[in-house]
């Protein structure tokens, strides 16, 4: 994640004195130490706090400056989401650990700097790409098998794919088709269950972080509860197959990774089959989602893709 310095705080700049007395004061030796402030890209102010002369660093988050298209959203309430998602998350597998939120500092949530290189710098490279990618399907193994619920929101599922086609204006011949095929999957059982589990969901290349060799997760505001552990999948897998179609001369050239990506998450040949099966459908809707930060050809060519993958659901059984 790239980021640039844009200030420095100084011992009587409110925030900083909040961070080293009430956040991380145990943690450095220091108490009167410069911060350096580096911002990072993001959809919200995000900047990393770096104690001088402390080799340590903090995130946060801003959740009442939103830099990206929605701004009226519920500050506060997406502070705490995700506040609580990350706590869930960190009892089970590797996240950027929460420190503490407050609600007077622009909702800010602090939580630890995770150094590393990110799974997008292995896709770029392909430099033990297999390896890193079979870590990642095994975390999320671990967090779908320990959070599973009694309940399916299966209506949820389709909501947020009506919401992403809401999102891209198509053409009413378009929307129909996706309509059509929408409803041919909402009436078969393919990708019905008896319990849902918590998702990540926002599982795209620069949200994994390696560091000494484990993977860690970050940013968990826009996780999910009751729902299908293969959305996770799917948008990975379209965000490799994005990825190697725009980079590597070719969406085909992705599926190798997926392939093995996927077997890695499954427990066996017949549930690999299962998840084979269904992928399309989750799958779909990671490229709509890539489809709306794109323009002109290569939007259509990923919209095209999505209608693809939705109308295996006439090539199945």
């Amino acid at each position: 994640m790239a980021d640039s310095h844009v200030n420095t705080l100084y011992p009587g700049d409110p925030f900083r004195d909040w961070l080293v007395e009430e956040v991380v004061g145990h943690r450095i030796r220091d108490k009167n130490c410069r911060v350096n402030v580096f911002k990072h890209n993001s959809s919200h102010t995000v900047c990393r706090y770096q104690f001088k002369g402390e080799h340590f660093s903090v995130m946060a988050k801003f959740f009442a400056e939103p830099t990206g298209k929605l701004k009226a959203y519920n500050a506060y309430r997406g502070m705490m989401n995700e506040y609580r998602n990350l706590k869930k998350a960190a009892s089970i597998i590797n996240v950027a650990k929460p420190l503490a939120i407050n609600k007077d500092f622009n909702c800010v949530l602090v939580t630890e700097h995770v150094p590393g290189k990110s799974l997008k710098w292995y896709f770029k490279r392909e430099e033990n790409l297999y390896e890193k990618l079979a870590a990642v399907a095994h975390m999320l193994r671990q967090l779908h098998d320990n959070t599973q619920s009694y309940a399916y929101d299966k209506e949820n599922e389709f909501r947020n794919y009506h919401d992403v086609l809401d999102h891209l204006k198509l053409d009413y011949g378009t929307r129909d088709t996706f309509n059509k095929l929408l409803g041919e999957w909402w009436y078969s059982s393919w990708i019905d269950r008896e319990c849902g589990c918590m998702v990540h969901r926002d599982v795209t290349p620069s949200n994994y972080i390696f560091c000494k060799g484990k993977p860690y997760a970050l940013d968990f505001e826009s996780s999910w509860y009751e729902a299908n552990p293969v959305r996770d999948l799917g948008i990975l897998t379209a965000e490799l197959k994005n990825y190697f179609e725009l980079h590597k001369g070719g969406g085909w050239k992705a599926e190798p990774y997926i392939g093995n990506f996927l077997w890695e998450y499954s427990r066996g040949e017949k549930e690999f089959y299962h998840v084979t099966r269904i992928l399309p459908f989750f799958m779909s809707i990671g490229l709509l989602r890539s489809a709306r930060l794109h323009q002109g050809e290569y939007r259509n060519y990923l919209i095209r893709e999505a209608r693809e993958c939705l109308n295996t659901i006439n090539r199945g059984n």
